[in-house]
């Protein structure tokens, strides 16, 4: 379980496939992030939950394997990309953001990127089956990050554009920074919300 709130990037050093899975070297690029760590831990990886098969010095591995690749954008990465990372919170965390499964529901993509004087607006589309997963300022985990959604831009049935506001914090310390129109990016809806949908449907048949 985690909280969306991304305490270091990594940067992606080795790439190994085998079969119809991944294996990823990735150094943290906060000093002593893995001092306690250790093999078999959970990890977010883009806010994907991964789990640490190698510890080393200066980084650690995992493996992603065909499930995950078909519903996040890990597949996506090169060597020397970087990566959102998140350690699983403790029942004794301040819950600074939302609650965090790690379960990947689909991906999106970077639709708009707009500079303002302090801030920065992103666009994000993805498939209107997800369209009952968002509402005006309720939580999303966009890349491992629990962010507010700012305005819900335009509804089709085929997709749905909605805008995050990202201050400057959440832009350094994140892979925000890297992000260009047409990346994809993992997307997490509300755990809560998506209970409430469930009850509902099932009400409702």
């Amino acid at each position: 379980m985690f909280t969306g709130i991304v305490t270091s990037t990594g940067k992606v050093k080795k790439i190994t496939k085998k079969g119809d899975s991944i294996h990823f070297l990735v150094n943290p690029t906060v000093k002593n992030f893995l001092r306690d760590r250790k093999i078999g831990d959970s990890i977010a990886i883009n806010g994907a939950c991964m789990t640490i098969t190698k510890l080393m010095k200066s980084g650690f591995e995992f493996t992603t394997v065909k499930e995950s690749l078909s519903k996040t954008n890990l597949g996506e990465l090169n060597v020397s990309s970087f990566v959102n990372l998140e350690k699983p919170m403790k029942l004794s965390s301040s819950l600074d953001g939302h609650i965090v499964q790690g379960h990947i529901d689909t991906t999106g993509e970077v639709w708009e990127i707009n500079k303002l004087k302090d801030s920065w607006e992103f666009f994000f589309k993805f498939s209107s089956d997800f369209r009952k997963n968002i509402i005006y300022v309720g939580s999303v985990s966009i890349n491992g990050i629990s962010l507010t959604v700012a305005e819900i831009v335009k509804e089709t049935s085929k997709y749905v554009i909605i805008k995050i506001a990202i201050i400057p914090h959440t832009y350094d310390v994140t892979n925000f920074k890297y992000l260009q129109p047409g990346d994809k990016v993992n997307l997490e809806f509300d755990m809560l919300g998506k209970f409430v949908m469930r009850i509902l449907g099932n009400i409702t048949k």
